[in-house]
């Protein structure tokens, strides 16, 4: 019995010793929840009631280099509602029936996964009076629901240079998970294109912030506190709003003059002038062109799909820096300088231009576009006359010099920044095209036949056809180098920032553009010489256009050959010749030839210095 007792016994200590380590525990639990973690769970049932919404800044406006507003801000009624509302199918579908939209595009709006549930989303734009008085004064209809003035983008001067200025839209995924787009929220308005894009951290500005208190349904009750948000800065460009309303005037009167002339497909065209000092660029145009305030409050699905369609021209393509084109003749002025410079040619030697070149054989032949010919001519004149034959003959030397792997041209051509970026301050560049040996063989990886690098390659690149693609804006860079001594300066369009005081926070320093080429001045005085024959000599290929024109102008023109399409016509020219102070390249898509390109640029050249601007019509065989 007492064995049992003793049993009992030390049973029952060892589950009371059980029992007070239990309580123990539980005990210092309690400790560290109320004493430890106190803060913290006080903390995280605060942040359980405290919701924080922003409110977006009104993006800084463009000037133009005069001052001239180009995009600015105005008011308009925008009915705006949380997220949350999205639960009420009964509301949803009378803000349907009242703002003429339909039930999914506002669920779209609402249902966006990535807004905070607070922010308020933008459901309609430029409200009418009629809509913003139904749900003022039906607001137990519409509950949350709100009208309110926002900011949205004007557009004082219309659709002038659009491509230049771009638009805004609401931020995609993409862009929202970018770095470049860091600390921004799911409802900003952002540039997606042009000026708008590319300076867009000092267009945007910076959120206000709201913190509310809310219920536990998530329903705001009261503000906390709140921070106003700051205006973005004010971004002021190179470009001269005159000149550049001028500009596209000027290419949409060139267009219709060459389809007077039989040139049914000439329907588009661009054009570009640098301060060849500075870089500035004083004005870029592109037709056709497009209306940015389609894009305010969001554009239609209806408009994009015209925008894009094939038959509207891409009006949203800025052809003047994003399209490559074969340069023609205006390329010769760059082979005549890497010849001089080689060593394969002096500006002395001649050529007999019968009208056919045979130089690589009778069945390689190959006409200059002067079918008669040009007979004996030396460099001066072969730039002036545009003489195909004599650049045969330089591409045939370039070609034994540098063999089935050299590149001796077009190293030279690339350091005036051929086949690279000017580095322009804006979105979607091209860099153009040098064909060498190497890239023949990749582009052609499914073709070995075709693979291998041939005279012919570097005969055509001599004339700027073959596979040598340029865009406007590089060949305007390439002719500033010969205009301002071999130096080209880099292309912007920004001169300063300013602040919403006023204030310039940041004024642009030019720049020089690449790698100055190898070029002596006797070589430069020239081919200066040559492309001031072309627009004054007697048999110079811009002569009709500029005749009695001052000031002097150097220039070149070009016929570029496209497959399947009418040819393209080029003029690219400094002025004044002696004082060069601007460059102008244009190019007018399958206008036929370059003698309605050449009357275009002289009326650049008047606008840019403010001249009365002279409708001329010439009819010169230009190449």
């Amino acid at each position: 019995m007492s064995d049992l007792t003793s049993m009992l016994r030390a049973r029952f200590l060892a589950l009371s010793v059980l029992i007070v380590a239990i309580f123990c525990l539980l005990g210092v639990r309690l400790w560290s929840l109320q004493l430890l973690n106190g803060q913290q769970y006080t903390q995280q049932a605060a942040n359980n009631r405290l919701r924080t919404s922003t409110t977006a800044a009104t993006r800084g406006r463009i000037f133009d280099r005069n001052g001239a507003p180009l995009v600015t801000n105005r008011s308009s009624m925008a009915v705006t509602a949380p997220t949350y509302i999205k639960d009420d199918p009964e509301l949803i579908k009378r803000l349907s029936v009242v703002l003429k939209i339909s039930e999914e595009d506002i669920l779209k709006k609402l249902n966006n996964g990535r807004d905070a549930p607070l922010d308020p989303h933008v459901l309609a734009i430029d409200a009418s009076m009629e809509q913003v008085a139904t749900i003022s004064e039906h607001a137990t209809d519409f509950p949350d629901v709100e009208v309110q003035a926002l900011a949205v983008r004007q557009y004082p001067q219309g659709a002038l240079a659009a491509q230049i200025l771009g638009y805004t839209g609401e931020i995609s995924d993409n862009e929202l998970n970018s770095p470049a787009f860091k600390g921004y929220q799911a409802s900003d308005i952002v540039g997606k294109s042009g000026a708008e894009r590319q300076f867009e951290n000092a267009l945007q500005g910076v959120r206000g912030t709201t913190k509310w208190e809310v219920d536990a349904d998530g329903i705001p009750k009261r503000v906390l506190s709140e921070t106003q948000p700051q205006t973005g800065e004010d971004v002021h460009l190179t470009i001269d709003a005159k000149v550049t309303a001028q500009t596209e005037q000027i290419l949409k009167d060139a267009l219709a003059i060459a389809q007077q002339k039989g040139a049914k497909n000439a329907k588009a065209a661009s054009a570009v002038a640098l301060n060849v000092k500075t870089g500035e660029v004083v004005t870029l145009a592109s037709i056709p062109s497009y209306d940015p305030s389609l894009f305010i409050g969001g554009i239609s699905t209806k408009d994009w799909k015209q925008l894009n369609d094939p038959a509207s021209g891409y009006p949203l393509y800025n052809r003047a820096i994003s399209s490559m084109y074969p340069p023609a003749s205006t390329f010769k002025s760059f082979v005549a300088l890497a010849a001089l410079n080689e060593g394969i040619v002096s500006s002395g030697k001649t050529y007999d231009c019968t009208g056919r070149w045979t130089g690589l054989g009778a069945q390689w032949g190959k006409w200059c576009w002067n079918h008669s010919g040009h007979g004996e001519l030396g460099m001066t004149q072969s730039i002036v006359q545009s003489c195909d034959t004599y650049f045969y003959n330089l591409g045939q030397a370039f070609y034994e010099k540098g063999g089935k792997t050299g590149t001796p041209l077009q190293d030279y051509v690339e350091k005036f920044g051929f086949g690279a970026l000017t580095g322009i301050d804006l979105p979607s560049e091209a860099a153009g095209r040098v064909p060498t040996p190497a890239w023949k063989k990749d582009w052609n990886a499914n073709y070995p036949e075709l693979q291998q690098w041939v005279p012919g390659d570097t005969v055509n690149m001599a004339i700027g056809q073959g596979d040598m693609l340029v865009t406007p804006l590089q060949l305007a860079v390439a002719y500033s180098a010969i205009a301002n001594g071999g130096v080209a300066m880099k292309p912007h369009i920004l001169q300063s920032l300013a602040n919403n005081e006023g204030k310039t926070v940041y004024t642009y320093t030019p720049k020089k553009a690449h790698v100055e080429p190898t070029v002596s001045a006797t070589s430069l005085a020239t081919v200066h010489e040559a492309l001031i024959g072309v627009t004054t000599g007697d048999r110079g290929t811009a002569r009709g256009a500029f005749r009695s024109y001052e000031p002097l102008v150097a220039g070149k023109t070009g016929t570029a050959q496209v497959l399947g399409k009418d040819d393209y016509g080029w003029f690219v020219g400094y002025a004044p010749a002696n004082d060069p102070q601007y460059c102008v390249a244009i190019l007018i898509e399958q206008s036929g030839e370059s003698s309605v390109t050449t009357p275009a640029a002289r009326q650049i050249f008047e606008a840019l210095f403010g001249q009365p601007i002279e409708q001329i019509i010439v009819n010169d065989t230009s190449r």
